[in-house]
């Protein structure tokens, strides 16, 4: 942990939006002058905010994207030589250290949260009380969800509150969950209840910190057979509150869904809608990102460039890494559009979706079928592995044409984007959604009228409430949406659902074959690490032996050997 802390710094001028330069001196800064003003505040919090989008400039080594690919509805994919990926639909370790980047962002963004939290009353000028309290509840919010992120990827790290360098070894799950569970506490205490319209997009608000609080409870309570969550200070959340919270945001958020599933999806934009006949002939218009059913989204901006990995992140790299490998990706793709190849679609889940729900318009909103969508789909393009010719359209690079040229992405048009094919991409990438509050509320109740409510939208008929069907909806609902692999945990069915995958039909460089098993197949994986992954060993390593490494990793059978 020392490393952390040690290449930290307070100076947290980088924006997680779109102004990342600025003419001031900050490096004159120090802790005897800073921070004083509400400038200086707002500084503190959007170099927090900046520590999201600093994650995605490698993010086949982050939450959402091993959460994807770990998943049972998606391969690794990628090339032959592309064992990241594969490795992570496979629960493999593919170098001693791949999710250093990862833990490090999150950190950074943990100890900048700990330096705003400490120094907030240092702070003058304030325009009003709900001011202050806007931010600070902002600064709960992220520390919740960066601790939540890191606690569902490694089970269990170490615990820093302060601002002081520490040694610390791994906090047990009950007392991060405590700590994750205050935060969100006073995140839902502090934090106006300010209509979603009246409040800038990418920022937390309430009703972010009462939806993540529920997605906490259920983690925590289903995963770890709880019945409620700790707090620090003593005393315990129940499912009651949680079910009130939810209730709050549902009727006060001002949150609600769009009026057509597929109107959430950058497929849908105006200046790819002229020349895309999906979208034409079923009337659709994107309802553009920070729409009203966006609870929470990381956002990104136009000033990306090369340099850094950092800067790249600045663009979301999830949209580039699950586009089409090339050869595909250009005019014959259109409108989607070519990157890496990352997270094929498993069939099982398209056969699965079309035989239980036959007319739901949310399998085809949601899935690129190779065959019948597109005019000239090319199995084993750029030696394509683990391909099902099936793939999601939810972060996908979405094209456009201008005066006859085809152009890396609408936001070419649309934001003034790069056209690059790795810098274009400005899609939010949505954490939370109002359809996922509804369905967690449906859970916790017990009760089918929110789950309902999603499926009116794709005008399917109503049906009881059973866990059965709750998981079938979330499943088809958020397919794509970093939900599932952890739906999976906490549920206890994940050793089953990734253990189907074997023998599942695909393709390697265009040739027929089967999904197969490596490390002893995907069952003896998940039951060796409970689902979750390899801390970094170079932090292990700057521990000088406090923090231990994760059960199931460092032997052999933890290793993808490829292909």
């Amino acid at each position: 942990m020392k490393r952390h802390f040690y290449i930290l710094s307070l100076l947290l001028v980088l924006t997680g939006c779109e102004s990342f330069l600025d003419s001031e001196d900050y490096t004159k800064k120090n802790t005897g002058n800073f921070p004083r003003t509400v400038e200086d505040a707002n500084q503190m919090v959007t170099g927090i905010y900046s520590t999201l989008s600093a994650a995605i400039s490698n993010p086949q080594h982050t939450h959402f994207y091993a959460a994807e690919l770990a998943s049972d509805d998606r391969f690794g994919g990628g090339g032959e030589n592309d064992k990241d990926m594969q490795g992570l639909d496979h629960l493999m370790n593919t170098k001693s250290s791949r999710f250093e980047p990862y833990w490090i962002a999150r950190y950074q963004g943990i100890y900048r949260a700990n330096t705003a939290l400490f120094n907030f009353d240092q702070i003058e000028g304030w325009e009003s009380e709900a001011q202050e309290n806007q931010l600070k509840g902002e600064v709960y919010f992220l520390r919740a969800l960066f601790y939540f992120e890191l606690s569902q990827m490694f089970g269990e790290v170490p615990l820093v509150t302060g601002v002081e360098a520490q040694n610390l070894p791994k906090t047990p799950a009950e007392e991060t969950y405590a700590q994750i569970a205050f935060d969100l506490q006073e995140a839902i205490r502090l934090m106006p209840a300010t209509s979603y319209t009246n409040t800038v997009s990418g920022h937390a608000t309430k009703w972010a910190a009462e939806a993540l609080m529920a997605r906490v409870f259920l983690f925590y309570t289903g995963y770890y057979s709880k019945t409620s969550l700790p707090v620090v200070g003593g005393g315990s959340i129940e499912k009651a509150q949680v079910i009130a919270w939810l209730d709050d945001c549902i009727a006060n958020s001002g949150h609600d869904l769009v009026s057509d599933f597929r109107n959430l999806w950058p497929y849908t934009n105006t200046y790819t809608a002229a020349d895309y006949d999906y979208v034409k002939d079923n009337n659709l218009k994107w309802e553009g990102d920070g729409n009203k059913e966006t609870v929470f989204a990381v956002k990104f901006g136009i000033s990306v460039d090369w340099g850094t990995d950092f800067q790249l992140g600045y663009s979301n790299q999830y949209v580039l890494h699950f586009g089409l490998r090339s050869n595909n990706g250009g005019a014959s793709t259109f409108p989607f559009g070519a990157g890496w190849g990352a997270g094929p679609v498993n069939t099982q889940l398209w056969n699965a979706w079309r035989q239980a729900e036959p007319t739901d318009i949310r399998r085809t909103g949601s899935i690129l079928n190779g065959d019948t969508d597109v005019e000239d789909y090319i199995y084993g393009a750029d030696n394509q592995m683990e391909e099902t010719g099936l793939w999601q359209k939810k972060y996908i690079p979405i094209r456009a044409y201008s005066e006859g040229v085809l152009l890396n992405s609408y936001a070419v048009l649309a934001d003034e984007a790069i056209d690059d094919m790795q810098r274009s991409h400005m899609q939010d990438l949505v954490l939370i959604r109002f359809a996922d509050v509804l369905l967690m509320h449906a859970e916790l109740k017990e009760d089918a009228t929110n789950l309902n409510r999603v499926r009116a939208r794709v005008k399917l008929p109503a049906v009881g409430y059973s866990l059965a069907a709750l998981k079938r909806e979330r499943r088809w609902e958020l397919a794509f949406e970093g939900l599932r692999y952890f739906d999976l945990m906490r549920w206890g069915d994940a050793a089953a659902a990734l253990a189907a995958q074997e023998g599942v039909d695909i393709k390697n460089k265009g040739i027929d074959t089967k999904m197969k098993a490596f490390g002893g197949g995907y069952r003896a994986r998940y039951e060796a690490t409970g689902g979750f992954w390899a801390l970094p060993e170079a932090q292990i390593q700057l521990s000088e032996g406090v923090m231990v490494q994760n059960k199931g990793w460092g032997t052999p059978e933890a290793e993808f050997p490829g292909w």
